[in-house]
């Protein structure tokens, strides 16, 4: 016979385990909310779209340890400026008038319109995607296939896809330095863009005509231009500023030069070694008698404490073809670089001002030897082409983002008859001098 329970004893048992049990689901709870956090729905969850600058490190006093200052707030400034810029917050808005989107529309590089428009029509995530097909493929672009890319773009309903045979569904086909017809009929509704990010002597001649309806290459005058880089003033009004460092101070040496092709057609080493008779040049790399090789960073540091001048020397001379070799070898060092490639007018349009000088304004190698003389002896007159930095930056173009926007503004009809003649033809690039160049 089982042994007798009494009622107390039931009651009891029921009664401690009933309490058990509600002091374990407190508790469970209570560590989920100190573990876990409040949830938000996702339209109110912060994402940081862009990195945030590293803080910078103060000493302990007397520990000999570092740690990171509390972050400031931003200034008024920082949070009046566009969201293309590092710091910048402010959102595009849909515009009062359609923006000049296109070259006909506007003779600047239109960067800042498109990345700043919202098509009046335009409804978020209720507006249809847009396919783009990369049609040499996604790795060359770095890109990944669907909507990814333009998760960070005011307008981002547009994915993009490699799959050759959605050509003829795709609301844009995109070619990377070659074109190869796709085999299909492009639709009226379809866009047609071709891509080069080197200048003619250095792409494909493309020689069907009545194909592309839109093209993207550092050209200001492309549809969609896509620049090695693009600075922006903070204010327009404000493209100079005063300096508290000295930029000559302990530079012994006079003109130095990173160059690997001995062979431009535009003379530049020629050029060089013909200043080197005026003026002291140091030539590193195959083409001269120093080495010095690219991957390790002491190169590009001696610009910055040895060099007061940087061969800034383009391959080729064409219109608007401006790299990184003056964008990043001299002004992205403190250093004032001497350029050659494009026309004097495209380096004032895309420069900061007095950032540089362009052997153009010199009659030849000898009376530009001249002037660096002068300014190795004059370190107010050195210092004065370094009154851009802090008036602006070097911003992100985003040119996906710009892209995809376009694709959503409504369609202008249009179609180049021959962009080989377009890209190309008489009075884009030159052997000689932009000076013996009628334009």
């Amino acid at each position: 016979m089982p042994p007798r329970v009494s009622v107390r004893r039931i009651f009891l048992c029921v009664l401690l385990g009933g309490g058990a049990l509600v002091l374990l689901t407190l508790n469970q709870k209570l560590s989920w909310v100190n573990i876990q956090g409040p949830t938000l729905p996702p339209q109110f969850r912060f994402q940081t779209a862009k990195p945030l600058p590293p803080a910078q490190p103060s000493i302990k006093e007397n520990s000999g340890q570092t740690e990171a200052p509390p972050p400031l707030p931003p200034s008024r400034e920082e949070i009046s400026r566009a969201w293309f810029f590092y710091d910048g917050k402010v959102l595009p808005e849909i515009p009062q008038k359609q923006p000049a989107l296109f070259p006909d529309e506007n003779s600047g590089d239109r960067i800042i319109e498109q990345l700043m428009y919202i098509p009046e029509d335009y409804q978020g995530y209720d507006t249809p995607e847009k396919v783009i097909l990369a049609y040499n493929g996604l790795n060359q672009w770095g890109q990944q296939y669907g909507s990814g890319t333009f998760h960070e773009c005011p307008i981002n309903r547009c994915t993009l896809t490699d799959d050759r045979i959605k050509a003829s569904d795709a609301d844009a086909i995109i070619y990377k330095d070659h074109f190869t017809h796709p085999g299909v009929m492009r639709s009226s509704k379809q866009v047609w863009i071709l891509y080069f990010l080197e200048c003619p002597y250095h792409t494909q001649n493309v020689k069907l005509h009545d194909v592309f309806n839109w093209t993207a290459t550092y050209r200001r005058d492309s549809d969609i231009v896509a620049p090695y880089e693009r600075w922006t003033y903070y204010d327009r009004e404000v493209r100079q500023m005063p300096q508290t460092r000295d930029y000559a101070a302990n530079k012994t040496k006079k003109v130095a030069w990173f160059v690997s092709n001995c062979g431009a057609r535009n003379g530049r080493l020629a050029y060089a070694r013909e200043l080197a008779k005026h003026i002291s040049v140091d030539i590193y790399g195959t083409c001269g008698p120093l080495k010095c090789p690219r991957s390790d960073k002491k190169c590009f540091d001696i610009l910055d404490k040895d060099y007061k001048f940087y061969l800034a020397f383009e391959n080729s001379n064409c219109r608007d073809y401006i790299t990184e070799k003056f964008y990043v070898n001299g002004l992205g060092r403190n250093i004032l670089p001497i350029v050659m490639g494009a026309r004097p007018e495209d380096y004032e349009r895309s420069a900061p001002e007095g950032s540089y000088i362009h052997v153009d304004e010199f009659a030849s190698p000898a009376e530009l030897a001249t002037y660096l003389h002068r300014l190795d002896k004059d370190n107010d007159l050195y210092n004065s082409y370094f009154r851009w930095k802090g008036t602006g930056e070097f911003i992100n173009t985003y040119f996906w983002c710009r892209l995809c926007a376009m694709l959503h503004a409504p369609i202008k009809p249009k179609h180049y008859d021959d962009v080989n003649d377009w890209w190309r033809g008489p009075g884009v690039c030159t052997s000689r001098s932009w000076r013996n160049v009628q334009t």
